[in-house]
């Protein structure tokens, strides 16, 4: 199990899409499915964080994509679809405080977020 240590700030979530949220390549055979864990890490998000889905899909997928989404009652915020293949580099700052801003998790493809939990710590 991996916990994900945050502070009690507003949040920003960048998700991949296929191989983490649905089976990679999932929309071309037709199983557009959740896979485990997600829509319980899903709601383990905070209300006031802002969640952002990326996904190398065509624009042309993303209101299917997004609609599925929302009937499974999942809050997403932004949506860019469309992007490269290739690794998603964060760079951000670190605060004065010595808080660390920039976190990565690399989920095994088509295994789920079953092995991450969220966890709120006041004293970051």
């Amino acid at each position: 199990m991996t916990t994900l240590r945050l502070s009690p700030l507003p949040h920003t979530w960048l998700i991949d899409l296929d191989g983490v949220i649905c089976p990679h390549n999932g929309h071309l055979r037709g199983d557009e499915s959740f896979l485990p864990g997600v829509r319980e890490l899903w709601t383990s998000i905070p209300p006031g964080d802002c969640i952002v889905v990326l996904s190398a899909r065509g624009p042309e997928h993303q209101a299917a994509a997004l609609a599925q989404m929302a009937a499974a009652g999942m809050r997403v915020d932004r949506a860019l679809f469309g992007l490269p293949t290739g690794e998603r580099v964060l760079i951000n700052d670190a605060k004065p405080s010595g808080l660390v801003t920039a976190l990565a998790v690399n989920v095994a493809r088509d295994e789920g977020m079953g092995g991450l939990a969220v966890e709120i710590d006041p004293g970051l």
